[in-house]
């Protein structure tokens, strides 16, 4: 019984220890660490997009084989998350950033994307989206169930819904012009009628992967990159065929008819003896766009709290 009762009163005490322990922040004992993580930060980073304009030389591919570099441009933004003991999250995030297209990068292509050149169109776009993400930290979970132990590296995949807004413009004698009310394809015209016009608000589909790194007990920083997918092939404002231009005068304003005569072919602009026709193919409506963004994210944990 002498024996026993030491015995016991060790025990509890080891067990109350590494209870306390696993309490701490993991690289620095002055922080304890909450179950429930919460972060808030900034992001920067590229923004781009695939869509019927530009692309690579030769006929058009999907996804990375269609980019075009030059066109990226930047975007920021700001986030907040809530990480539930290093293996799942739940981010919430707002990104600001510009799109950018044209036709005019195939200009010395003679392959068959040279037809895309002699189309001689552009766009670009403000871009402005609210997103909910669930994460997916998988090494983390593993490490865990493993060997008891949380990485300072810590890959994670991630998925959920976002809204959009953008707004298609186009430079027309030097002038950026909004191309959505000018229906330059023919949308909701009666001629057409599988042609509806497009909202400039919509919702899309964010999938993504990221990698996060432990700095400090307060700061922390990500790298993501992250993929929207889309339920329109407008966001170029080019989908299907060039519609007959006499049908602006009936459906616009005499102003606008007139700019979207010029806005919506363009190709005597490059070939002034160019002979257009209706119903020629303009785009390709088989692949909704897409855009993504590669981004950097500076953390800072909210709730880590200092021992006294």
């Amino acid at each position: 019984m002498k024996l026993l009762l030491p015995l016991v009163f060790t025990s509890a005490l080891t067990h109350c220890s590494l209870k306390l322990h696993s309490q701490f922040y993991f690289y620095d004992t002055r922080y304890y660490e909450p179950t429930v993580l919460l972060e808030t930060g900034l992001l920067a980073g590229g923004m781009n997009c695939l869509t019927d304009l530009g692309g690579k030389t030769g006929t058009g591919g999907p996804f990375l084989k269609d980019l075009n570099l030059p066109h990226t441009r930047i975007c920021t933004g700001i986030f907040a998350d809530i990480l539930y003991n290093y293996n799942w999250g739940l981010q919430v995030c707002f990104t600001s950033g510009n799109l950018y297209a044209s036709d005019e990068l195939l200009r010395h292509d003679n392959s068959v994307a040279r037809s895309r050149y002699q189309r001689n169109l552009h766009f670009r776009s403000r871009l402005l989206e609210w997103s909910l993400l669930g994460e997916w930290h998988f090494l983390s979970q593993w490490m865990q169930w493993k060997a008891d132990k949380i990485p300072r590296f810590s890959p994670y995949c991630m998925a959920g819904i976002g809204i959009y807004h953008f707004n298609p413009e186009a430079n027309l004698s030097g002038k950026w012009i909004s191309l959505q009310p000018l229906r330059t394809e023919g949308q909701g015209f009666r001629e057409y009628p599988l042609r509806r016009p497009y909202r400039l608000t919509q919702l899309n589909i964010p999938v993504g992967i990221g990698i996060r790194h432990e700095l400090s007990a307060i700061f922390g920083m990500r790298l993501e990159m992250v993929q929207r997918f889309l339920f329109t092939d407008y966001l170029d404002d080019v989908s299907t065929q060039y519609p007959d231009p006499a049908l602006f005068l009936h459906y616009l304003h005499p102003s606008q008819a007139a700019q979207a005569i010029r806005l919506s072919d363009r190709r005597k602009e490059i070939d002034p003896q160019f002979s257009a026709r209706a119903h020629e193919k303009r785009g390709n409506s088989q692949r909704n766009d897409c855009y993504f963004t590669v981004q950097v994210k500076l953390c800072m944990a909210l709730n880590r709290k200092r021992r006294v």
